[in-house]
């Protein structure tokens, strides 16, 4: 995986659908707030990373085994938030964040939330 794998989601341009962390987007007005919207992925851990992770927690160190999975799992959050904001007729989300939890000890809840809305250009 290239840095561009670990530097988030999709860009409006292939999506439809702006998300951002801010309050609000410039040069954009809320016309409509659609609400809230959620992508929701739990993924368990796979043994082998586990081990290695185990082993590399003694030395020191990035544990890519499992930052590769917590990438793809924040990247299946967001897919599934932009398509329950496109469900509800959302061109954007803002507010966007995300929550990590552990699940039950077998695995990694990512939820990704914010507020589903309809902008439009500032001066229309």
């Amino acid at each position: 995986m290239g840095i561009d794998d670990y530097t988030g989601g999709p860009g409006a341009q292939q999506t439809g659908v702006l998300v951002v962390t801010t309050n609000d987007a410039p040069g954009y007005r809320v016309e409509q707030v659609v609400g809230e919207v959620f992508g929701l992925t739990v993924r368990s851990r796979h043994l082998g990373s586990q081990i290695g992770a185990g082993l590399k927690s003694m030395i020191g160190g990035e544990l890519k085994g499992l930052t590769k999975t917590l990438v793809e799992t924040r990247n299946q959050a967001m897919d599934r938030l932009i398509e329950a904001a496109k469900a509800r007729g959302a061109n954007a989300v803002l507010m966007m964040r995300f929550d990590v939890t552990d699940a039950a000890d077998v695995g990694t809840e990512v939820c990704a939330y914010g507020t589903a809305v309809v902008l439009v250009p500032a001066g229309s």
